[in-house]
């Protein structure tokens, strides 16, 4: 059975950093693109952040640029989403995901697979 787990969310204040894990199990991710999408009640999912299969390239939502950083151990099957100067408008759920395409990644839609998600709340 295939899983992302997500893990390291939690209350924070603004300005605070945080770093969130996925966990992949079930099969190798080795030639997945992985990312990280968040959403908020009343509003559709948003891509948040992806990176290549071999880690070469990452993209990143203008929100979150220069504030964000995503990062992956392919040996660990784990994906990693550093987030430093929180702001209150980064309060969501975080969803880890994995697709054979980058750009289908970065689009959310038709993804191959998705985590259970993550919960962040800043705190202004």
């Amino acid at each position: 059975q295939v899983q992302l787990v997500e893990s390291g969310g939690g209350l924070v204040q603004a300005g605070a950093s945080l770093r969130l894990s996925c966990a992949a199990s079930g099969r190798t991710f080795t030639f997945y693109a992985m990312g990280w999408f968040r959403q908020t009640p009343g509003k559709e999912r948003e891509f948040v952040a992806a990176i290549t299969w071999d880690g070469s390239s990452t993209y990143y939502a203008d929100s979150v640029k220069g504030r964000f950083s995503i990062s992956r151990e392919s040996v660990k099957n784990t994906v990693y989403l550093q987030m430093n100067s929180l702001k209150p408008e980064d309060t969501a759920v975080y969803y880890c995901a994995a697709d054979q395409s980058t750009s289908g990644l970065r689009t959310g839609v038709g993804v191959d697979y998705w985590g259970q998600g993550t919960r962040v709340t800043v705190s202004s």
